[in-house]
């Protein structure tokens, strides 16, 4: 088959249906290819849910911002605002305040706390800790169900979504671009073509571009989500637990249900390893019990624990807009762990983007020309990261 759309948005999570979505909305024939068998499988289906407004760069709190926005509007997104708590050390306090003041001037509602107010919120050993930041706005949401209603209105509008296909040639044609995908189901091979291509495909978006011979710095880093079992009496509370970081070690947590999901990156942890790797579990729970010494009370559901991947990009931003010399090849990848708490604004910026129209956030810092230390950036090279 050889089929013809406006568009076609490759990755079938919340970016790419968020993006597929607002493309149908202004006009444009549709054609979403995902990989899996089924949408919002992939990292999407995996991830811990949480969106916040508070990060240090002002482009990061606006793609935040506009989409929770959006989520708080949205009756299927599950959005609860549980809040977020940042335990920040004396070597990045300094910087820290900068950031909410920043924040506090883009009319968020973030406070600085000192360690004993943030101790209020979350009992915690306070050792090298020099203050809080704190956003009751920031909470979590349902991937999945923001998933199912966006690909709801999209087919609709005539999105085609197309599961079970995995893409294995990119070809730059006259008219745009020429997509080879394979059924993972019959082995069957179909062509679809488009003037424009949208990369939103998520920890596999390096291997993407790489088949076209574009170098896309996307690659995965696989996290592991651990749970605890039913919390004892003695830890449960009438609010929630909220997302809480200790940036002296990276730890988090955060209230699910009855339990605690927790979790810490390993550095180490890249490339598409799959599966928990078990022996995280005792690094993760040190740092937990370092600073939350009422941890050593919870026991852990291994059955329920889960890992997913990261799409990271070497600054941690994503990479969003143009391809500098490539008409119609789009990029909407590499968020490091914040797609689904920027998905909906990404959605409209990359319509906006297609049509050639000016963003309505200013997208200049993260386009992949920040990486240019090459003489043509959107080459491949030996460097190339998948």
């Amino acid at each position: 088959m050889n089929a013809t759309s406006d568009a076609i948005v490759i990755g079938a999570g919340i970016v790419g249906i968020s993006c597929a979505l607002r493309l149908a909305q202004r006009g444009l024939s549709v054609r979403l290819i995902e990989r899996e068998i089924a949408p919002a499988t992939g990292s999407t289906g995996r991830s811990a849910a949480g969106v916040r407004h508070q990060f240090s760069e002002a482009v990061n709190v606006q793609l935040s911002r506009d989409s929770i926005a959006e989520y708080r509007a949205m009756s299927q997104s599950g959005y609860r605002p549980i809040g977020y708590l940042f335990l920040v050390p004396e070597s990045d306090w300094p910087a820290q305040l900068d950031a909410i003041a920043m924040q506090r001037a883009m009319g968020l509602t973030v406070e600085a706390l000192t360690p004993q107010e943030a101790a209020r919120i979350l009992p915690s050993n306070l050792n090298g800790i020099a203050g809080a930041s704190w956003c009751a706005d920031d909470g979590i949401v349902d991937p999945h169900s923001i998933c199912m209603a966006w690909l709801s209105q999209a087919r609709a509008l005539g999105v085609k979504l197309q599961t079970s296909s995995e893409v294995c040639a990119i070809e730059q044609t006259p008219g745009g671009w020429q997509i080879q995908c394979q059924d993972s189901r019959d082995r069957s091979a179909q062509l679809h073509q488009a003037p424009i291509l949208v990369n939103a495909a998520g920890a596999w978006a390096g291997q993407v571009a790489a088949l076209a011979g574009l170098n896309v710095p996307v690659g995965p880093a696989r996290r592991m989500i651990f749970v605890t079992g039913p919390l004892p009496e003695s830890l449960r509370r009438a609010h929630w637990y909220p997302l809480t970081v200790d940036m002296t070690t990276g730890f988090w947590l955060r209230s699910e249900h009855e339990r605690l999901i927790f979790g810490l990156s390993n550095p180490q942890d890249s490339g598409f390893s799959q599966g928990i790797d078990w022996e995280w579990l005792e690094p993760t729970c040190e740092a937990a019990l370092e600073r939350f010494p009422w941890f050593e009370q919870l026991s852990i559901d291994r059955r329920a624990s889960w890992w997913g991947y990261y799409e990271d990009t070497p600054d941690h931003n994503p990479i969003l807009g143009a391809m500098p010399g490539m008409s119609g090849w789009i990029n909407a990848c590499g968020f490091s762990g914040h797609g689904v708490q920027q998905a909906a604004a990404t959605g409209r910026l990359i319509a906006q983007e297609a049509l050639g129209e000016r963003t309505s956030i200013d997208l200049s810092t993260l386009r992949i020309e920040r990486f240019s230390g090459q003489t043509d950036p959107g080459k491949a090279s030996e460097r190339l990261i998948v």
